[in-house]
């Protein structure tokens, strides 16, 4: 974290933006804010490069064009990969999973290459998973059941590099037949929770923070977040 701010990058929500998971940067910054920590979100947009002196990212969901679109950027102005390098911690929405693994086919059967930030692969279900999912976390630090809304038609499968997030409890997770759900690789997670997800998961929230600011943080008393969480669990009982 430097010296002045708690810097949050959310990275190309003119394109990785389609489902509202620019929010998960919001409460990054609100949370940070709660606890008196100065926090800014840094817009990286198509006419941005990306830098890698950031305190933690986050991309988002998209469709197939949008998705190329990224893919490209980010191999071209490479900042995100060498954060990631460095121990930064990095969140991958939905689509943006599929943007950092080694590859992902379109619906119409192209396979598109990736950015390989994942070791993981996706191919087109035949059918869209859509609909409330909950895991048990695989992550150590976290001990709550991660709650958000799956949208997507990708299967993916996880390499030897690559970790599940989670153990699927409700829904459909990766799609790939094993009952996992995200991708956790170095300090690299993804996921297939849209919610926003850390509106939805706060004790996650707080461990991206506690990982960007390098340090302990003081719990929130918010009832109206611990209640938003027992209403979005109790849908999928």
């Amino acid at each position: 974290m430097s010296e002045s701010s708690l810097r949050i990058g959310l990275v190309l929500p003119d394109v990785m933006g389609t489902y509202g998971d620019g929010g998960n940067a919001l409460v990054l910054r609100q949370r940070a804010r709660m606890r008196g920590i100065d926090a800014e979100i840094v817009e990286l947009t198509l006419d941005d490069d990306v830098p890698d002196s950031l305190d933690v990212y986050t991309l988002g969901g998209a469709e197939d064009a949008a998705q190329r679109l990224a893919t490209r950027h980010l191999s071209d102005h490479p900042g995100l990969q060498r954060a990631a390098e460095k121990g930064t911690p990095v969140l991958a929405i939905c689509a943006a999973i599929q943007v950092l693994g080694h590859w992902y086919e379109t619906s119409s059967g192209e396979r598109v290459s990736g950015i390989s930030m994942f070791d993981v692969t996706t191919s087109p279900r035949e059918v869209r998973a859509i609909g409330e999912l909950i895991t048990a976390p695989c992550l150590d630090g976290l001990t709550q059941p991660l709650s958000g809304f799956e949208n997507h038609r990708g299967a993916t499968a996880l390499g030897a590099g690559a970790k599940p997030l989670g153990r699927v409890r409700h829904g459909v997770g990766n799609g790939g037949g094993d009952a996992v759900e995200g991708v956790v690789q170095g300090s690299v997670i993804g996921t297939y929770m849209h919610g926003p997800l850390l509106a939805r998961n706060p004790e996650f929230a707080d461990y991206l923070l506690a990982r960007a600011t390098g340090s302990e943080l003081a719990p929130l008393d918010l009832p109206q977040v611990d209640r938003l969480r027992r209403e979005r669990l109790a849908v999928a009982r």
